[in-house]
């Protein structure tokens, strides 16, 4: 789950992970969000309407092993197949599995979710997606799938972030109130296009695909900045991507503001700010093969 809405091309699995464009600098952004958000996904898997423990736990757009690992922590007796698009991500995943000590309940299966056959998962009695179905060019045909090669009786967990996490106050900076709205609104203008399903509603989708859809959550996320250190790195890494894919997007003015924001070493960086908090909602849909 992992879950950062950085722009980034289409591709078959998720969390803005691309094929091959994979960075150091996106897969620290999906750690920290991994690490902001702890206690947030572990609500999440603890809500599922679950009506045995699952031992088969699929992981669809696994980036480097968010939802992974709060699976396995929340069902100690599973195992996981962790599937995403990136070699690298898969590769911090499993290092990250032999420092736990689990990397005897984790596999990983590098594979494109878009393509028509998909890599053999088994049947599992739980399948996770976090942050990734929106990024399908296909939804339709990777929810039946899905659907298929869930065991019967089992559930598929869909997980969606709110949109970009907003960080700064309204009226900051100072010289540019209201500049992180209107960058996310560049950012949103310029996913339009390459993600149409983002913010959509599943269930719908979920029901057409022959699932019965037996509940939906949404979680509000508000952290203070001041709890964590992470969250200040969290919100430059998160704009520095956003700011790399919609500068002619924004006013000179406010492109000049950004950067003063993203200066690390400056007077103005976010990490010298005090008043940084982690707003954004998730929405969790529940949805069995029957």
């Amino acid at each position: 789950m992992n879950h950062a809405h950085t722009p980034a091309p289409r591709h078959g699995a998720p969390h803005g992970h691309p094929h091959e464009h994979a960075t150091n600098g996106q897969a620290e952004i999906l750690d920290l969000d991994a690490e902001i958000l702890t206690e947030h996904t572990a609500s999440l898997t603890a809500w599922l309407p679950l009506r045995t423990t699952p031992h088969h736990i699929v992981d669809l757009g696994c980036g480097t092993g968010a939802g992974t690992f709060a699976l396995l922590d929340r069902f100690p007796d599973a195992h996981v197949i962790a599937v995403d698009a990136s070699a690298e991500h898969l590769q911090r995943l499993r290092t990250k599995a032999r420092a736990r000590g689990v990397e005897e309940r984790v596999r990983t299966v590098r594979a494109d979710l878009d393509e028509a056959a998909w890599p053999d998962l088994g049947s599992p009695d739980l399948v996770w997606a976090s942050a990734s179905m929106h990024h399908m060019a296909r939804p339709d045909r990777t929810l039946r799938n899905v659907h298929d090669v869930l065991a019967p009786g089992g559930l598929f967990a869909v997980v969606e972030l709110a949109g970009h996490p907003r960080f700064l106050p309204e009226n900051a900076p100072e010289d540019r109130p209201g500049l992180e709205e209107r960058v996310h609104a560049a950012a949103d203008r310029r996913q339009a296009a390459h993600l149409p399903h983002r913010g959509a509603d599943w269930g719908p989708m979920l029901t057409a695909a022959g699932f019965t859809v037996e509940g939906e959550r949404t979680v509000a996320v508000n952290l203070e900045g001041s709890r964590s250190e992470a969250i200040g790195r969290y919100a430059t890494g998160v704009l520095q991507r956003i700011r790399s894919a919609i500068a002619t997007g924004l006013s000179p003015e406010d492109l000049t503001a950004l950067d003063r924001l993203l200066d690390t070493g400056g007077p103005h960086s976010i990490l010298r700010r005090d008043d940084l908090t982690v707003r954004t909602e998730r929405t969790v849909w529940a949805a069995r093969r029957t």
